[in-house]
């Protein structure tokens, strides 16, 4: 157990394994327990540093106000915390936004990705007004498919603060989407690193048309579809997805 920043910014990081370091991302408002099963497929032959996102999990603060400007935010604090660790370059492995996360890092950084690996994420906002409203209500009026997020976060952090925080994020997705929708799809061809960008068929937030246009973009990016799989393809699809990341890091 370790954290990187000062009191009341800390990030959660747990450290383990042996070998090429591997950054490991979960979801919004996720925690890297919900990874474990990946974790424990990649530390046999990886060094894997795996990080609550700012505001998640452990990670702090919380409750966090987020802005428009959070997902450059959190790429800069992922950044300081590889040069902390004293990690020059590192694969990127990330789920949602721990992959918009990671997609970004490799963006703003070229020459710390080895490779970037994520499943869940475009590179940009594309959610529809409705969406952002739903998540605005989100804990006391979930909808489908929401409803599982919902009672997830209000296990995991309360009502009162998992309130604050899906409020603050609707309307901090709401300012990306009124100023484009970019996360890192402008900055694809700065992404220089081999890049496997995988969706669910059925993913209601980040389509397979939407991934495979921001993979087309990166100069040396791949697309890999799950059958069968929504936005939660470490949930649906489990074996499928370590089999796909341990082959992908070994190859890269």
């Amino acid at each position: 157990m370790a954290w990187h920043g000062s009191h009341g910014q800390q990030t959660y990081y747990e450290d383990t394994g042996r070998g090429d370091p591997v950054v490991l991302l979960p979801g919004w408002g996720g925690s890297i327990t919900e990874l474990n099963q990946l974790r424990r497929e990649l530390v046999h032959g990886f060094r894997v540093i795996a990080v609550d996102l700012p505001g998640s999990g452990r990670s702090q603060p919380q409750p966090r106000q987020y802005r428009a400007s959070y997902y450059t935010d959190d790429a800069r604090t992922l950044l300081g915390l590889l040069d902390a660790l004293r990690v020059e370059a590192a694969h990127l492995v990330g789920f949602s936004d721990g992959g918009e996360e990671a997609l970004l890092m490799a963006a703003l950084r070229p020459r710390c990705a080895l490779s970037v690996l994520t499943w869940g994420a475009a590179g940009q906002v594309a959610a529809s007004p409705g969406m952002l409203d739903a998540l605005a209500r989100l804990v006391d009026d979930p909808v489908d498919p929401l409803k599982v997020l919902a009672a997830y976060l209000v296990e995991a952090y309360g009502v009162d603060r998992a309130r604050v925080m899906t409020s603050s994020w609707a309307q901090a997705l709401r300012g990306i989407v009124e100023a484009g929708g970019d996360i890192s799809r402008a900055r694809a061809e700065l992404i220089t690193c081999p890049a496997l960008l995988i969706t669910g068929a059925y993913d209601p937030f980040c389509p397979p048309s939407l991934v495979r246009e921001m993979a087309d973009a990166i100069p040396r990016g791949g697309y890999l579809e799950a059958q069968d799989a929504g936005h939660d393809v470490h949930q649906s699809s489990p074996r499928w997805l370590a089999s796909v990341v341990a082959d992908w890091l070994s190859a890269h």
